[in-house]
């Protein structure tokens, strides 16, 4: 299952459940029978799972991660880089960044747990029922659930949601094109009718939709000016969550505030959260401004994603008086694969030789001493950091027995060798691995001539862009960049602003990128958007690197239509596998836990979940007592 923009920005997911409908604790969260009772009714639920049972009965008053007692009120500065210039969701992609924080003025259908794997209870939808095939869900909405404005939210605003998604947005479009149909089917219900059986996890794709007004999107503004759904807008939009726009200054800050008559506050899911009166978010140009910024107590809290300044920036006053807490917090709700991403639309990455060349090239050991202080470990997996799903050793079993179907069609290497990274870190290793890459490339029809690495056939040199968009990592690709050249390869590397960036991604037009595919526990559907041969050619997908591959379009399938638990992971390294042998990225490394500052002025619950990492800002809360001893500021 897709870790949703939507989870991201509530440290994974926010929490939330339905009204009491009667059931004991631990109801299967998909019922093995029908979901047509006897007597021809449906079988409504509170909560979905993908696999097992769901830990809270419907009628539970709160989450168990959370402080029911938490004090409202306060505000808290929070780090955004990059610009905005739109706070229409729904075309996000087209032009610049949009506000993060915008989404948290919408609620979905579902919500996800944040101390269970794969589960969702009901946020404006109170009961959920489908089949036991799976060909359809209907969602039925609360009757409590409000717009700010107060007009009730109805089916009509789902179906005008979805069908806005699925045409304007790129990724959305992908991600909703297996429902055919959205309808309503009650006065508070909604049927959503997916183009084949089987696939078990579309019923919760859809519990994600976030829900738009639909009275909202086609009335007229101030000026008397009608909406567009397809355009973007700097009006303050009108949501159901917890949150709405206070104010703003286009592209430099946007404040929300918690809006005090929400529909949800006394509901169990609402219990302990949204605890801020106000939540600022801050736009800096880029990483080193945000963390001078941070420094300087002009923002509260600020994620580090840089090993060197962890190591480094983090010696001010503040922080040895304690009056700034540096702390990690374990990461288990998610794995991913970042790496060096070819674009294999272009003929010279098309071999994979040329591609695994690349990764003979690039001292990962050397790099981490050198610029990373050791914090790192290479990624061997496209599921980095969840044991469960990562592809080890050689197949067997269940495993096995799925790679049997496409043998044929993969790489020999899948049977008989475990995948492993080419090892750098001293000279020797270092010149055994260039030979390697030079035998490689001589393979793929290149040689040296002059210093210079042609094709054979034509005599064209072989150059490579290395284009970002984050000035911050020129560093490492200025440290890859000599050992392509010892190769012959002509190398160059770009920084371009994020605007320029989003465009050439859209037109696919690069050469090599730097790439994070983020993984959930539960990988299903999402799959297809990241390595499906359908999005190599979609504008907007995740499938950056331009895969087309039959049998690991046959692969994805096993995994989304897999039967329970076991089949899911089998069919996941199975996949793994397979990706791994055909060289499509170099990968790079990853950090199992997230790195945090913060100004000393918040409290939090006791125990924080197991798949919530931080859960800042959604769980904590202002503690009074710490701003006042470590300085308040407005």
């Amino acid at each position: 299952m897709a870790i949703t923009r939507r989870h991201l920005l509530q440290g994974a997911a926010a929490a939330a459940m339905a009204p009491a409908l009667g059931l004991a604790p631990g109801i299967p969260a998909i019922a093995p029978a029908n979901a047509q009772s006897a007597a021809g009714e449906a079988t409504w639920r509170h909560a979905l799972s993908l696999f097992g049972e769901v830990k809270y009965p419907a009628d539970f008053k709160r989450f168990d991660y959370v402080n029911p007692d938490a004090p409202k009120g306060g505000t808290v500065r929070q780090i955004q880089v990059g610009t905005f210039d739109n706070f229409n969701i729904v075309v996000s992609g087209v032009k610049g960044s949009i506000a993060a924080a915008v989404q948290l003025i919408y609620e979905s259908l579902m919500t996800a747990s944040l101390d269970e794997v794969s589960t969702e209870y009901g946020a404006l939808a109170e009961a959920v029922s489908h089949p036991d095939d799976f060909s359809y869900v209907i969602y039925r909405l609360r009757p409590q659930a409000k717009w700010h404005d107060g007009m009730p939210v109805t089916p009509e605003d789902v179906v005008f949601s979805l069908d806005s998604f699925k045409k304007h947005h790129p990724f959305y479009s992908a991600y909703y094109r297996h429902v055919v149909k959205a309808e309503k089917s009650g006065e508070r219900e909604i049927k959503f009718t997916f183009d084949a059986s089987g696939n078990r996890e579309l019923p919760q794709i859809v519990g994600q939709l976030i829900i738009l007004p639909k009275h909202w999107w086609e009335g007229t503004d101030s000026e008397g000016r009608k909406r567009d759904i397809s355009a973007t807008t700097l009006e303050k939009p009108l949501g159901c969550g917890p949150y709405r726009i206070k104010d703003f200054a286009a592209g430099r800050t946007v404040t929300l505030e918690r809006v005090k008559e929400y529909w949800g506050r006394d509901l169990g899911f609402a219990i302990g959260r949204n605890n801020f009166d106000e939540l600022r978010y801050e736009y800096f140009r880029d990483g080193s401004v945000a963390l001078e910024a941070f420094k300087g107590d002009q923002v509260d809290w600020r994620t580090e994603n840089s090993a060197k300044n962890w190591a480094t920036a983090y010696d001010f006053p503040a922080v040895t008086n304690k009056r700034v807490l540096l702390e990690e917090f374990p990461n288990r709700s998610s794995g991913v694969m970042q790496a060096f991403a070819p674009n294999l639309r272009r003929a010279k990455f098309g071999d994979p030789r040329v591609r695994r060349a690349l990764n003979y090239a690039f001292d990962f050991e050397e790099m981490n001493k050198q610029i990373f202080f050791g914090q790192y470990k290479r990624i061997s997996s496209y599921f980095d950091g969840m044991e469960e799903l990562m592809a080890t050793g050689l197949p067997e079993g269940r495993e096995l027995e799925i790679l049997e179907a496409v043998r044929a069609e993969v790489p020999a290497e899948v049977f008989t060798k475990p995948y492993t990274n080419p090892v750098g870190g001293n000279p020797e290793a270092v010149r055994e691995n260039l030979r390697e890459a030079v035998r490689l490339l001589k393979e793929a029809g290149y040689e040296v001539r002059d210093r210079k690495l042609v094709d054979v056939k034509s005599g064209a040199p072989f150059a490579i862009e290395l284009l970002t968009q984050q000035p911050d990592f020129e560093r490492v690709m200025l440290f890859y960049k000599p050992s392509l050249e010892r190769l012959g390869i002509a190398v160059s590397v770009r920084t371009i602003d994020p605007i320029q960036y989003e465009n050439r991604m859209r037109s696919w037009d690069f050469d090599i990128i730097t790439q994070s595919w983020g993984q959930s526990l539960s990988p299903g559907n999402e799959q297809r958007e990241d390595w499906g041969s359908q999005a190599a050619d979609m504008a907007g997908s995740r499938n950056i690197v331009g895969i087309k591959n039959p049998a690991i379009d046959k692969l994805i399938d096993r995994v989304i239509f897999a039967k329970d638990r076991a089949d899911l992971v089998a069919a996941t390294k199975a996949l793994d596998r397979v990706l791994l042998w055909n060289h499509y990225v170099v990968p790079q490394w990853n950090y199992p836990k997230v790195r945090t500052a913060r100004w000393d002025r918040f409290g939090r619950p006791s125990e924080l979940p197991k798949y919530g990492q931080s859960g800042f800002p959604t769980l904590w809360w202002h503690d009074a007592d710490k701003a006042a001893k470590n300085g308040n500021r407005s």
